[in-house]
């Protein structure tokens, strides 16, 4: 069956050109770039729990930030962003983060982590562009951190594992962007693979994949086009509250470490101990972890209803319980609800704006965008995007294009 069409008005993203942005390294620079491509990502189920050591079901998506990257002729070093069409010349020995442009300080804690680590980097030129969109919960900012890490270890040939690179884009965004984020996003972009999800141990690392068959449905992200940065919200209070849930229950049970070693029976049994806030915060973070290896279970039953049922059951503890959701996303999971060709949908990502993830009968694919899109202008006064997408593979070097080195 044909994957269905996006109403080109609503929301159809710039197609993958690879072409273009190498074209305009050329033309900047007269010299061939090493191309990168790093995909954003979708999670299934497991919300907020990567940061807690717990369980998470994502995937790369084919939506994808470029990186053309060369050695320069000379001392200087420069980042540009077609998006912004703004350029940022630095030391590449000394990569200290900025006030402004902010885009680059995803890319200059990269290489701070580099140096740091003792690589000889070279001086370089970057330009980056991509169709991932930003402040859609898709880890636009992973995708970015992870293609540049890969095409500057690319580029010098230095060979670092990819396990490695996914702790240097985690460390850029905690370090030079201030967002305590988990390991989830970084992990997808790099190690995503076509036609699977995978389901990650955030403490082990350790994953494992599995082909999504969703026979007559289809993966739809409806866009609020409420735009966030998880730098300046409630993304670190949560984290914090989420600590302290397991300070109070460490004095109980000495060998908990994080939420992942928690129970709801030891939550309830110290009830009093918690505020009500806290309370609310790791009743959720426990049950998704449940939740999580449940639905892969569905998945490998092929029992899609209940897999969908579970989706419906993560957002209504994101909204009640873990307060990151938003009266767009709210009203966008309601609507899909009511809707009779879908199985499951959720708030994805940090919250407070971004997507839902919905699993729609292909057959209805535009039927449901054009239902929600008229229901979102006419109670939301917004107009609403939306994707549909499909899964790719993680990080990569794009092919058939010269592969320059500093060599």
């Amino acid at each position: 069956m044909n994957q269905p069409n996006v109403l080109t008005q609503k929301g159809s993203l710039p197609e993958f050109q690879p072409s273009e942005i190498r074209n305009k390294f050329l033309e900047r620079y007269k010299t061939e770039p090493l191309l990168v491509r790093s995909p954003g990502r979708i999670n299934f189920i497991g919300e907020h729990t990567d940061y807690n050591e717990g369980f998470v079901m994502p995937a790369a998506i084919d939506r994808d930030i470029l990186v053309a990257i060369g050695a320069s002729a000379d001392s200087r070093s420069t980042l540009y962003s077609v998006k912004h069409d703004e350029t940022l010349e630095f030391d590449v020995q000394h990569p200290e983060k900025v006030t402004f442009p902010a885009w680059a300080n995803y890319l200059l804690g990269v290489v701070r982590q580099f140096v740091d680590k003792g690589y000889d980097v070279k001086p370089i030129h970057a330009i980056i562009d991509g169709n991932v969109p930003t402040g859609a919960g898709l880890s636009s900012s992973a995708a970015l951190e992870c293609g540049f890490a890969f095409a500057l270890d690319h580029l010098h040939g230095f060979g670092i594992p990819k396990l490695d690179l996914i702790h240097i884009a985690q460390w850029s965004e905690h370090n030079y962007v201030g967002v305590k984020c988990g390991i989830m996003d970084q992990f997808s972009s790099m190690m995503g693979a076509a036609g699977k999800a995978f389901v990650l141990d955030c403490r082990s690392l350790t994953y494992e994949y599995f082909p999504l068959n969703l026979k007559d449905y289809a993966i739809v992200l409806c866009d609020t086009m409420v735009k966030h940065s998880l730098a300046n919200s409630a993304y670190n209070t949560r984290r914090a509250e989420c600590e302290k849930g397991v300070s109070i229950l460490k004095a109980h049970y000495p060998t908990i470490q994080s939420l992942r070693d928690v129970t709801l029976e030891m939550i309830e049994a110290h009830r009093e101990e918690f505020s009500p806030k806290e309370y609310d915060r790791c009743t959720y973070v426990v049950a998704e972890n449940q939740r999580v290896l449940l639905a892969a279970d569905d998945l490998a039953k092929g029992n899609l209803a209940s897999f969908g049922q579970r989706m419906y059951e993560t957002h209504d503890g994101l909204s009640r319980l873990y307060e990151v959701s938003c009266l767009e996303l709210d009203f966008l999971v309601d609507e899909a609800k009511k809707f009779g060709g879908v199985i499951g949908a959720r708030m994805m990502g940090g919250g407070f704006g971004g997507c839902t993830i919905n699993l729609v009968q292909k057959s209805r694919v535009n039927e449901f965008i054009e239902t929600l899109s008229s229901a979102y202008r006419k109670n939301i006064h917004r107009d609403m995007h939306a994707y549909v997408v499909a899964l790719k593979d993680g990080t990569s070097v794009i092919p058939a294009i010269a592969k320059p080195s500093l060599l």
